[in-house]
């Protein structure tokens, strides 16, 4: 029988490959990735044996399989130094990975993007050969040189390690690629000068500039941090000791990072990055959703136990294609909104995609950043067959995932000087036992009940009761239930934006990377939002089809990750990777966690007056149908000024996600997409067609119409206060109606346990201490 279920499935799979290569070929030119255009194969690429990252991770000994995973994870690039450069020149002057690298910025990476140096590299003293400002090698370092050891491992091979990893930059996770379009033309015209020089943006903001690096991002960008068990004395200077692969980079920040080069001076853009939480990252920035939903950065522990109380989903269509291609898989939530169910090898290559992987074809389903037109979804099968970079990655999951099962819980009484933070009551410890099994563990341990033991019986009761007095409680336990729960559940209630992510739904760019058991998720019904118009609380209802759920996080190591929610904004950030400033920053997140009441009630608005700024060669051709149709029907709109659709001044104090998470109707787009004529000569008698195109005019007029209201804040010299009101008044309740989000308080909910008596609160944050 199960020879026959492999059998069957792998019919399946070859079905699903047969079908999505068809359609994709006969409809439009084969794309295919640069590797795969030079004549490259996977060989090419060959895995990286040699430790170059020893000492890191407490110095565990890995096995090579192991060795090889962390490699990868933590410096395999997957060819995306080609995405990161055309980034750098199509972002309209967002982002440029080469600016970040600029090495007198060296002694104060960590406290302004929460980036980890690379030990054994300094700042440079001049620039390069090409006026760069790039770390160099300091030969009087004692620490080991990843460089050097690869160069010795390929040495008198075929094999170009240049090519296949890049150069170290002197960052964790950044690697340096020579750039080969920088030809003896674009050496003429490449002056470093203007490059860093701010005033020079139409030099370095033009599309045609030609760089002469392009730079790589490996996961362990966003992953590498500060190990906790072994906190640097100066975060600017790690040791490898003093560094962890994969725990979450919770000082990182994002818009330092990705939108370096963003003009300051009023954008909405850096308004937005300014106040997304540090170590978090919208992980649908540039596939963009339409939603601005950070999440915390992953951090990843006890990988096989959390495999093992997995639940079995249902595979459909492209994912078939992914490792094991089995149709039946027991699969982890990954992200936050248990989204990426399609098992741990699946979720992993997302990412590589998700930071460039076979950029040639991502970026051919969507709109980088902007958006502002329908997403198609990313087929695994065409990736397969068209991506010698994508096989190059796929060959590495095994050790990846072997790599990351090696990461275990690291806990406050073996940091140096975590005792003293631990208390020595055991009457204490043993109340926040109690509190914890009463309130917490239904949740927070992947310890549960045998099946058939009815929920809140006393033998439930007893259960966690006695598991969590056992001395073996904390062995092998991943500290959560690993299930998805409506984010409407009473006492969760956190902010929904993460839980309403719509890139995995079906025909999504993501649909391949969801399982369709995530796909036949019921709707959740009614969620409720607070109106910081009315001052008052707002029901609205996300669709069904995946979203409006939070899978449970994680418990461990919490002493150490503060601050808390998926969004890392409950608690204030300390930025001090010390076990001292570790437990400061947990207790003021475990105190405003169990006594609601000191919440701030935080919600991310500008700091000072701001625009939108979109040039017009930017703007999809559909949608610029949409807004001229728009403004036909409104008098007095200008639609482009200057070349540029400038949508301002947006008054001080104005919540970001109030524009930031419109509903751009992303199925009609896609529906008007496949329309190729002018927008007015659809006509009522084409029913679908028509519909589609006034909902998406009226959005279109929705923008216009707050254009034209926010100049009268300029033509008529109100103040920010005044400016606010009049929004507020005048288009508040048409912005909240066309949110996908109306969501605005982002350190509520998750109100469970908030009357315990305030003895049993203490109690259970000092054994909260002890995960």
């Amino acid at each position: 029988m199960k020879k026959l279920l492999v059998v069957a499935t792998a019919v399946v799979v070859v079905a699903v490959l047969s079908w999505t290569v068809v359609r994709i070929v006969c409809a439009e030119e084969v794309i295919v990735d640069e590797a795969t255009a030079a004549g490259l194969a996977p060989k090419d690429f060959p895995q990286l044996r040699a430790d170059v990252f020893r000492g890191m991770d407490g110095a565990t000994e890995l096995t090579p399989e192991q060795v090889m995973g962390r490699n990868s994870w933590n410096m395999w690039t997957a060819g995306n130094s080609r995405f990161w450069d055309r980034m750098a020149r199509e972002s309209y002057g967002i982002m440029d990975l080469l600016k970040v690298l600029d090495s007198r910025n060296r002694s104060t990476r960590f406290a302004v993007m929460g980036v980890m140096n690379e030990p054994g590299f300094k700042a440079a003293t001049g620039p390069d050969r090409y006026g760069l400002w790039l770390d160099v090698r300091d030969e009087s370092s004692d620490e080991h040189s990843i460089d050097d050891a690869i160069r010795q491992e390929f040495e008198g091979t075929d094999v170009d390690w240049q090519r296949a990893y890049g150069r170290s930059t002197g960052i964790l996770g950044l690697r340096l690629f020579d750039n080969p379009a920088f030809d003896a033309e674009a050496r003429r015209k490449w002056d470093a000068k203007r490059y860093y020089d701010p005033s020079e943006r139409d030099y370095w903001s033009d599309p045609t500039l030609v760089r002469p690096y392009r730079v790589g991002v490996a996961c362990g960008l966003c992953h590498i941090s500060p190990h906790p068990l072994h906190p640097p004395g100066d975060p600017e200077q790690p040791k490898w000791e003093n560094l962890a692969s994969a725990i979450g980079a919770q000082y990182f920040k994002e818009g330092e990072v990705f939108a370096s080069v963003t003009p300051r001076s009023e954008s909405f853009l850096w308004q937005m990055m300014a106040a997304q939480p540090r170590g978090t990252s919208d992980t649908s920035r540039i596939a963009t959703d339409h939603i601005n939903n950070p999440n915390t950065i992953n951090a990843i522990f006890n990988l096989e136990s959390r495999e093992a109380i997995a639940a079995s989903e249902e595979m459909a269509g492209g994912t078939l294609a992914l490792p094991p291609a089995t149709a039946t898989r027991d699969v982890p939530h990954i992200l936050k909104d248990g989204a990426d169910s399609v098992g741990v090898p699946g979720a992993t290559i997302r990412v590589y995609v998700n930071i460039g992987l076979f950029s040639e074809y991502w970026l051919s389903q969507h709109k980088p950043l902007l958006g502002l037109s329908g997403q198609e979804p990313f087929e695994v099968p065409y990736a397969q067959q068209h991506s010698t970079y994508w096989m190059a990655t796929q060959e590495r999951l095994v050790n990846i995932r072997a790599f990351l099962a090696t990461i275990r819980p690291m806990h406050l009484r073996d940091a140096p000087g975590g005792a003293a933070f631990v208390t020595d009551d055991a009457e204490v410890l043993a109340r926040g036992r109690r509190a914890f099994a009463q309130h917490c563990a239904e949740c927070h341990s992947s310890k549960q009940p045998p099946a058939g033991v009815q929920h809140g019986s006393p033998e439930w009761q007893r259960f966690f009761a006695d598991s969590v007095d056992a001395p073996d409680f904390l062995v092998d336990n991943f500290l959560s239930d690993e299930r998805r729960y409506p984010v409407n559940r009473e006492g969760l209630g956190t902010n929904s934006s993460r839980a309403l992510a719509t890139n995995a739904i079906a025909a999504g760019i993501w649909d391949n990377f969801s399982s369709a058991t995530y796909k036949d998720l019921a709707a959740v019904g009614t969620v409720t939002g607070w109106d910081p118009f009315a001052n008052a609380e707002r029901g609205f209802r996300p669709p069904g089809g995946g979203p409006g759920y939070y899978r449970t996080p994680s418990l461990i190591g919490i002493w150490s990750s503060a601050p808390f929610l998926h969004n890392n904004a409950l608690g204030t950030y300390t930025g001090d990777p010390s076990v001292a400033g570790r437990i400061r920053a947990f207790e003021d997140a475990a105190e405003k966690l169990l006594w609601p009441e000191k919440r701030p009630g935080t919600i991310w608005c500008t700091t000072e007056r701001s625009w939108i700024k979109i040039p017009e060669r930017v703007v999809p051709k559909l949608l610029r149908g949409a807004l001229e149709l728009a403004a036909d029907r409104l008098a007095g709109v200008e639609l482009f000024e200057g070349g540029v659709l400038g949508i301002g001044p947006i008054p001080k104090g104005t919540p970001i996600n109030l524009l930031m998470s419109l509903d751009l109707k992303l199925a009609d787009l896609r529906q008007l997409g496949h329309f190729d004529g002018d927008l007015r000569e659809i006509g009522e008698d084409r029913k679908q067609l028509h519909k589609a195109r006034e909902r998406i005019v009226a959005l279109a007029g929705l923008v216009l119409k707050t254009k034209r209201l926010l100049r009268r804040i300029e033509r008529e010299g109100l103040d920010d206060a005044a400016g606010g009101k009049l929004l507020a008044t005048e288009l508040g309740p048409e912005l909240l109606a066309e949110s996908k989000c109306p969501d605005f308080i982002e350190d509520k909910g998750h109100t469970f346990g908030e009357r315990l008596p305030d003895g049993d609160k203490h109690a259970l944050i000092e054994f909260l201490k002890t995960l």
